[in-house]
């Protein structure tokens, strides 16, 4: 049998109203049967409590066609066995949750199953639980077949003694499961989730023994940049649907803009909201989200981009709110992915390096900054360090930390977590090496260091031949606080006017999201401690290389020793 489900035309079917469900039924005679029960099913909390059948539109029933159309029965085996839906909040997402499942409790006929409604906390587990249970109280024969224990949240069918069990996300709770059938509500909360990647695999290891089952992912986009598994698998059914990774096993329906539209701003149209909200018209109201955007415009970056978020599935590219850096509105369009450390070296005519180290809770932050030789721009790449003890004592942001690791910027990590205690240290020095053998660094104040930093870093980086600046050296300390003014001013103008460019990292992306300003006297001050769990260490390395480049200086030339010390390139 032959199916795929790659949709590369997604964004054509978006725009026209077609199924986002790229295949046919595998078993339509399946479908049809499992539909029939999904579709006299009552949804009680709508006036004159409707079916599904009745309310509904088509592309609720196509996503249930595909979760139960790909089981035949005569094998006992499910070949689409993962779906991913992404949509926009209020779109019936949690009680078509429950319809799904409660129809898989009727037609499951494995004797003492559990089927499990996973959900980040107590109130959302609530959100598909009392839906299900309606629907079951709403119908005099469902009532004979299942028993609704409310003090346990838990649905029984009384012929097989399978559980549908909805539960709040607790390791004590998934632990050792071996439900057949799982979904995974509101899975971007999971996202901010240190321990959610092991908590889902002790949801959904009872798999592993149960070709009938199936496990599905809903959610809604961030409200932060996402991240942790909401990421992984936001990235993964992405490819999937683009064919670029070929898993026939795994579909995902994902309600968001096209490319063209997010560049050309159409989704700043609540006209065009339609799009990710495909019960436009039912459940969800285009005068009420008219009414909204203009409401959550007016409140201000922050809250507006959650708004988009949450209602237009417009992923957030930073975490913006109104005390912000004003830079970081023109962040993400200063990106220029081409620079790497290596190719930033090759460009620039000189480079100044800044360097914000903390302790084995903080993150130690390497920004080097270049001139380039033709345009004179600035170009910027960075990288960070953590130790073990920061994914231990920060436990919200380690999902985020651990992606950053991911992520390569040439021969470099964005992130990388400490093995060795001075593992840190001896990478930052490394890259300083690097630099002032391209005889690129300046001879005095070619690297900027917090002078209330990390003592380390300059025990490192004597011990390299660097020396400090009293001493006719590179090494400068930076006053922090409103002493970095001008680097704070001065970078936001560079990236408004174009003429400061960076490495599209996600990391510092991040880091500038976190970045909150507060003025004192007539200064402009970032610190970490106005930034909260938040980090902002590789953007204060940024600003220390800032405040030296703002200097103009030139690079130290190589005197004829050096010079012939250098490896000759000779090219064919």
């Amino acid at each position: 049998m032959a199916w795929t489900t790659a949709c590369p035309d997604w964004e054509d079917r978006i725009l026209s109203r077609r199924s986002l469900v790229p295949c046919d039924p595998l078993f339509p005679e399946e479908a049809d049967a499992a539909l029939e029960v999904f579709k006299s099913l009552r949804i009680v909390d709508v006036a004159g409590q409707p079916t599904f059948g009745e309310a509904c539109d088509e592309w609720v029933f196509d996503f249930a066609r595909a979760i139960f159309g790909a089981y035949d029965h005569t094998t006992a085996k499910r070949h689409i066995r993962e779906f991913f839906m992404l949509i926009s909040k209020k779109n019936g997402k949690s009680t078509i949750a429950a319809a799904i499942m409660l129809t898989a409790l009727i037609r499951n006929w494995r004797h003492s199953a559990e089927l499990l409604i996973l959900a980040p906390t107590l109130e959302i587990a609530n959100n598909a639980f009392k839906p299900a249970s309606d629907m079951v109280k709403a119908d005099t024969e469902l009532q004979d077949l299942l028993h609704v224990q409310e003090n346990f949240r838990q649905i029984t069918n009384r012929l097989t003694g399978a559980v549908l069990k909805v539960v709040a996300a607790d390791n004590n709770i998934v632990g050792g499961k071996k439900a057949a059938f799982v979904l995974v509500d509101e899975l971007w909360l999971f996202g901010k989730m240190a321990n959610a990647d092991g908590m889902l695999s002790e949801a959904t290891g009872g798999l592993v023994a149960r070709p009938e089952g199936f496990v599905i992912y809903l959610s809604t986009q961030s409200d932060e940049p996402p991240a942790g598994v909401f990421k992984a698998k936001l990235d993964y059914f992405r490819n999937v649907r683009d064919g670029l990774i070929v898993d026939k096993k795994s579909l995902g329906v994902i309600y968001e803009f096209p490319q063209a539209m997010i560049k050309s701003e159409g989704y700043l149209d609540p006209a065009n909201f339609w799009i990710t909200n495909p019960n436009m018209g039912r459940s969800v109201s285009l005068e009420w989200i008219a009414d909204k955007f203009k409401e959550k415009q007016e409140a201000g970056p922050g809250p507006f981009r959650t708004f988009l978020a949450k209602h237009g599935n417009v992923e957030i590219g930073m975490n913006l709110r109104n005390d912000n850096w004003p830079g970081a509105k023109y962040w993400l369009d200063a990106a220029d992915e081409s620079i790497t450390l290596e190719s930033l070296l090759d460009r620039s005519e000189v480079v100044t390096v800044g360097i914000d180290g903390g302790g084995l809770d903080d993150l130690c932050g390497l920004a080097v900054l270049g001139r380039c030789k033709t345009t004179r721009d600035w170009l910027l790449w960075s990288k960070a360090w953590a130790h073990n003890d920061v994914l231990e004592l920060r436990k919200d942001i380690a999902p985020r930390l651990m992606d950053f690791t991911k992520n390569r910027s040439g021969t470099y990590s964005d992130m990388t977590i400490c093995e060795e205690p001075t593992q840190d240290l001896m990478e930052v020095a490394d890259i300083c090496v690097q630099v002032r053998d391209a005889g690129l660094l300046p001879e005095k104040g070619g690297i900027g260091v917090d002078r209330m930093g990390l003592p380390g870093i300059l025990e490192e980086l004597l011990s390299r031949g660097f020396d400090v600046d009293v001493n006719g050296g590179t090494i400068t300390g930076i006053p922090q606080g409103g002493h970095l003014n001008p680097a704070i001013l001065g970078s936001e103008r560079r990236l408004k006017d174009g003429t400061m460019w960076h490495a599209g990292q996600p990391i510092m992306a991040w880091c500038v999201g976190n970045a909150k300003v507060e003025m004192k006297t007539n200064a402009r001050s970032i610190t970490k401690q106005l930034s909260g769990s938040g980090k902002i260490d590789p953007l204060m390395a940024m600003f220390n290389a800032v405040m030296l480049m703002s200097r103009n200086p030139e690079a130290k030339a190589l005197d004829l020793k050096e010079f012939l010390a250098k490896p000759i390139m000779v090219g064919v």
